[in-house]
C-alpha cells in the first residue's frame, strides 16, 4: 500500500499541470499511518490550471486583419469595393480596395470588366486561399493580401 501511495504522489508531483503547496506536501509526507497520509494528500488544494481556466479569450474578429497571417476560421469573408473605374484584372495585378487593403491577383487568371466602383467580396477558401468575387462576374480570381 505504501508503494502505491508513493507512486501516486510521484505522478502528482511530476505532473506540471498541478500546482501543490510544498509545505502541505511535506506535512502529508511526515504522516506514518497510510490512511491518514492518503487522506492528507487527497485533501491538498490544487490550483485550477485546466486549459479553460488559463485560456485567454479570443480577440474579437476584425476586418482590419482579414487576409494577413491569421488562423483560419476568424472571419469567412469581407466586403468592400474597388474605387473608380475597374476594367478588369490580370495576373500579379495589385488592387486597392476602398477599405485601404491591398490585394494581389495570385493566379494566372485575367478578366475584362468595365464597371465603376464594383463591389467585391473576398472569401476565405480551402488551404488558406482567398478569392475575390467581383460584382457582375462569375469568375473569382485567387488573391493574396499584401497589406
Amino acid at each position: 500500500m505504501k508503494a502505491q501511495t508513493t507512486s501516486a504522489l510521484l505522478i502528482l508531483l511530476c505532473n506540471s499541470a498541478l500546482a501543490i503547496d510544498d509545505a502541505a506536501v511535506r506535512q502529508c509526507r511526515s504522516l506514518n499511518e497510510t490512511q491518514a497520509r492518503l487522506a492528507c494528500y487527497d485533501a491538498l488544494p490544487l490550483a485550477d490550471t485546466s486549459p479553460m481556466a488559463t485560456a485567454k479569450p479570443a480577440p474579437a474578429a476584425s476586418t482590419e486583419q482579414f487576409g494577413l497571417q491569421r488562423p483560419p476560421g476568424q472571419i469567412d469573408a469581407i466586403q468592400s469595393h474597388i474605387p473608380g473605374r475597374f476594367d478588369g484584372w490580370r495576373p500579379q495585378q495589385t488592387l486597392r480596395l476602398a477599405n485601404g487593403q491591398l490585394w494581389q491577383i495570385s493566379d494566372d487568371s485575367s478578366g475584362v470588366h468595365g464597371i465603376e466602383n464594383p463591389k467585391v467580396t473576398i472569401r476565405r477558401g480551402f488551404m488558406g486561399a482567398f478569392y475575390m468575387e467581383i460584382e457582375g462576374r462569375t469568375q473569382a480570381p485567387r488573391v493574396q493580401r499584401l497589406r
